[in-house]
Order: C-alpha cells, then structure tokens, then sequence
C-alpha cells in the first residue's frame, strides 16, 4: 500500500509541474535591426537584421537568427522572476569597451529573458564596467511570419 502512494504522490506531482507554465517564453517572433555587430553566447554575429525564437518551450533557449539565415546561434536564459511584464519589446546589450553582447530580451506583458554571460563576456566584465543600452523590437506571431 505504500509503494502505491508513492506513486500516486509521484504521479500527481509530475501532472501538478507539466501543467505550470513557463515563465517567460517568446510565443511570437521577435525582430530587431542590431547596427553594429555583437556577440550573442560564444558567436559574433555581425550588424543586421536578426530573429528571435524559442525552437522548444520547454528548454531555456533562445535562436538568434539572422534575417538571410546565414548566421544563426542558441543562447541560453533565465527568467526573470519579476512579478510585473516588461513595458516595452527590446533587446538590451551590455557594452565593454568595443564589445556589444545581447544581454537581455523584453516582451511586452511577458517577463524578461536574462541571455547567460558566456565566456567571452566574463572575460570583458572583468576589465571594464558594462554600459546597457536597448534597441526596439517588433513581437509578431509565427503563423503571420510563414505567411
């Protein structure tokens, strides 16, 4: 009898985290105009128009694509635990020196998406203080984009 209250407590907290949603995911696309060249992860990916998805919303990845597909990379985030949205859709960079690196993406209404500081990055912030900026982006829906 106790094995299968085990189980029944296992199972039912199983059903109990799949059915929390997550707390910040890009249900859309999101579209910004980078004019300089900037690091996203480990990868430098040159000035340009560029896509953001979350291929799978169950992990903690973005893809940043570049608008001609040529360049693309994935990034990993965290939410932000704030209880109140963004108030505006952007990406937010964290600048070292001459260094551009995606540091943040904001959806309006939705948490915030803290990219992960990547090797490079750390490296940076141990010579310089980093200087945040923001670029406006567009959320569109994916099923408007493949139109």
């Amino acid at each position: 009898m106790k094995t299968f209250q085990k189980f029944t407590v296992l199972v039912s907290m199983l059903c109990l985290l799949s059915a929390i949603p997550a707390m910040a995911q890009i249900n859309n696309m999101l579209t910004f105009q980078a004019p300089f060249a900037f690091y996203a992860g480990n990868a430098k990916l040159p000035a340009g128009s560029y896509t953001v998805t979350q291929p799978d919303d169950n992990a903690d990845l973005l893809m940043i694509e570049s608008a001609d597909g040529v360049h693309s990379v994935f990034v990993e985030y965290v939410a932000d635990g704030s209880d109140t949205g963004s108030a505006r859709t952007e990406v937010t960079f964290n600048k070292y020196a001459n260094a551009e690196f995606l540091g943040r993406i904001s959806v309006q209404g939705q948490n915030s998406m803290q990219v992960l500081a990547s090797k490079v990055e750390q490296n940076a912030a141990k010579t310089a203080a980093a200087e945040k900026h923001s670029l406006s982006a567009r959320s569109q829906s994916n099923d408007a984009a493949t139109r």
